[in-house]
């Protein structure tokens, strides 16, 4: 096994130096600094290993310590192997400290098992960056995986959030934030640029089994999907779709902070939240349809815990476009009326058909 990656040649590590002037900026874009800790969640695939080499790079550079946490789930036979053998390749390349960590994966959970074991892997990422103090973790999504996330998201017609594709950061506490480095547009880093990687790191990536079952929706999508799309439309659709992602992602962003400035706006500051909160009418009257809806949303989510689907907030939407004396109507976790010009965000139990 190789102790350190390779001397770097301009024409043949292209992959290489890409990668890591990706890790360096998504750092720098996040203002890590000395002698702050950064963890890379390496799985042992292509992408996670091209990832946890950039960073062993570049973290020396930066002044900052880089280490990684590997996430076992346990799910398939020979498991532990992969752990161990992703972990002896971080510890070859001077990630410190390496973290190995077997966690439990529900069954018969809402959304299955990928998003039972993703909700495991993510709370595994907030308890190790407890443990350690990690100022970040880093993740190896790439530009394919963003580009197969808005198809996904177009089929399921979620609106432009959902194919917005996948977010560059996510909050993890109040301490650390989860960054993925390989989602930017420039340098642009696919499958095929951490497979490149590998192979000049002199370094046989694992094959996650789950990648070609086509049970799974984002298998059928990579393996049949894109390659019709690509026939049929010419090669870069991929490419494509991840700067529609991009775009999306801006609209969504400036959109939601329109809708967060339009509810402070509407919302009365008499009122005492989770009991009731109210919105004014006529505010919410002469926002776009866009804004009104994401008022009705946010305000559901934040204050109520409740998630309205597109059906549940027209309906309350209504109320303030279409008023005909109806109401209260109940949707999931609120009752909502329309009470002298404002409308009225209630508590509500009950689930509506």
């Amino acid at each position: 096994m190789n102790a350190a990656p390779p001397a770097l040649d301009r024409a043949a590590d292209r992959p290489l130096m890409a990668t890591r002037r990706a890790v360096r900026e998504a750092l720098h874009a996040e203002r890590v600094t000395p002698p702050e800790l950064v963890l890379v969640a390496l799985s042992g695939g292509a992408d996670s290993l091209a990832l946890a080499a950039a960073l062993a790079a570049e973290a020396p550079k930066l002044g900052i310590r880089a280490g990684a946490l590997i996430i076992d789930h346990g799910l398939q036979t020979g498991s532990d192997d992969v752990a161990r053998t992703a972990a002896e390749h971080a510890a070859a390349w001077g990630l410190e400290p390496v973290i190995v960590r077997r966690i439990v994966v529900a069954e018969d959970v809402p959304g299955g098992p990928e998003a039972a074991a993703r909700s495991a892997r993510y709370e595994a990422f907030a308890e190790g960056a407890e443990a350690t103090g990690a100022r970040a973790i880093l993740t190896a999504h790439t530009r394919s995986d963003h580009a197969e996330q808005v198809l996904l998201g177009l089929a399921r017609g979620s609106g432009l959030r959902s194919i917005a594709g996948i977010p560059a950061t996510r909050s993890l506490s109040s301490a650390c934030t989860l960054l993925r480095p390989f989602l930017a547009p420039d340098p642009e880093i696919t499958r095929e640029t951490t497979l490149a990687s590998c192979a000049r790191l002199g370094i046989t990536p694992w094959a996650d089994p789950h990648n070609a079952d086509p049970k799974y929706a984002r298998v059928r999508v990579r393996d049949r999907v894109l390659p019709v799309l690509e026939a049929e439309l010419g090669p870069g659709v991929a490419a494509a779709l991840a700067r529609t992602a991009d775009l999306a992602a801006e609209d969504a962003a400036a959109l939601d902070t329109l809708a967060a400035e339009a509810l402070q706006r509407a919302r009365h500051s008499s009122d005492q939240a989770p009991a009731s909160v109210s919105l004014d009418v006529a505010v919410l009257d002469g926002l776009p349809a866009a804004l009104r809806n994401r008022v009705i949303r946010r305000l559901a989510a934040t204050e109520f815990g409740a998630h309205l689907g597109r059906e549940h907030t027209e309906t309350v939407a209504a109320l303030v476009t279409d008023w005909r004396g109806q109401g209260p109507i109940p949707v999931p976790g609120i009752r909502v009326g329309r009470e002298a010009g404002r409308l009225v965000f209630r508590a509500y139990a009950r689930a509506p058909r």
